[in-house]
């Protein structure tokens, strides 16, 4: 009882923290794992359910990435115009037929968060499959630190970097101390001068005696 408690304190004070997001656009992350032998035909019914989402009312993009060295891993990032869009869309024929056959191939639960936009840089670059990825989770359990204001730091003195295409911070659309940091590289040297960077480091410095739990940060390639 009492550490649900401290939750549902800690979810209403970064909710007083974070300002109203401007942007009204609808993100979602979905996490699911395939067998390696099936990837080809997950990729395959992929680039047929995002050709038919493309006609959805308020689509904007959806990408789908392999978790580098673990083949089959996979994750989709989705972004609507807003909510309303991404509610219709999860309901559409197309929708249900993708998850059906996810559902035949999949060896672990197809793990779909929602998000809202936190800071935003310029716009996503198209994916590439020579760009390096970076989906980080950054769960917030402490107090006596503005965390928003080190995310918010830490996107703008990164999209300032050299190779960068990418650095987006999205907060979970019903849990205000989750964040989930979105970067595209144009090669892992780039990728590699950001992680020594002084800014990375002191960030990383500033957050770890806040964070409810270790970042979990993955690397990831466009799905084949």
């Amino acid at each position: 009882m009492t550490r649900v408690l401290a939750v549902l304190i800690s979810t209403m004070i970064f909710a007083s923290q974070v300002p109203a997001p401007t942007d009204m656009s609808s993100f979602a992350i979905t996490y699911v794992d395939v067998m390696p032998a099936s990837k080809a035909a997950a990729v395959t019914a992929f680039k047929q359910y995002r050709e038919m989402s493309r006609k959805d009312e308020g689509f904007v993009r959806l990408d789908l990435f392999e978790q580098v060295g673990r083949p089959g891993h996979l994750v989709i990032i989705e972004t609507w115009a807003n909510p309303k869009a991404f509610d219709t869309h999860a309901a559409a024929t197309h929708t249900k037929q993708w998850r059906s056959k996810v559902d035949a191939i999949r060896l672990s639960d197809y793990d779909q968060r929602p998000y809202k936009p936190f800071t935003l840089g310029s716009g996503a670059a198209p994916a590439t499959d020579r760009a390096i990825y970076v989906v980080a989770h950054v769960d917030i359990g402490g107090q006596g630190t503005n965390a928003p204001d080190l995310l918010k730091r830490l996107a703008e003195a990164s999209r300032k970097e050299d190779g960068n295409l990418r650095f987006d911070v999205l907060q979970h659309a019903m849990r205000a101390n989750h964040f989930t940091i979105l970067e595209a590289w144009q090669s892992q040297k780039a990728l590699d001068a950001h992680a020594a960077a002084p800014h990375t480091r002191q960030h990383r410095d500033a957050l770890s005696p806040i964070t409810g739990s270790p970042v979990d940060e993955r690397i990831y390639k466009v799905a084949e």
